[in-house]
């Protein structure tokens, strides 16, 4: 079920901001500025008016400015993604040849034509062409 935020979530926005605006050392005007949003609306959202209701490209320009999450600014936690499930022939493939835990979840989020490969063969054919591919994206150097 997803969660939709009513106009009393927003209540607390300004305070966020201003808050980590502070934190940040910034004036009204320099966050303003550096957020591309008028100095008038910012004072309005820090005084959380009723309103103003910003939106989610401007929530998004203020967290960058602030160095904070959109997240953080809505007083939310932020959900991570699910991670795949390694299955049981990816495992002992990357045990035996001590895959980087990053490689083992990025090969277990491949599917080829709905299907997940089923044989520790197959999953090391494809790490090695993943591997041995990597030089394609290197620049060519010209005769």
């Amino acid at each position: 079920m997803v969660e939709i935020p009513t106009r009393d979530d927003f209540g607390g926005i300004g305070a966020r901001i201003r808050r980590f605006r502070e934190d940040s050392g910034l004036s009204l005007s320099a966050l303003a500025a550096k957020a591309g949003v008028s100095k008038g609306y910012l004072h309005r959202l820090e005084s959380d008016s009723t309103d103003v209701r910003p939106s989610g490209k401007t929530l998004y320009a203020l967290a960058q400015a602030l160095g904070v999450t959109m997240s953080d600014l809505l007083g939310r936690k932020l959900l991570a993604p699910a991670q795949p499930q390694v299955p049981a022939a990816l495992r002992e493939l990357a045990e035996e040849e001590a895959l980087p835990e990053a490689d083992v979840l990025m090969l277990a989020s491949i599917e080829f034509r709905g299907e997940a490969p089923r044989t520790k063969e197959r999953w090391r054919y494809i790490y090695n062409a993943i591997e041995t591919s990597r030089g394609l994206d290197r620049p060519r150097r010209k005769s």
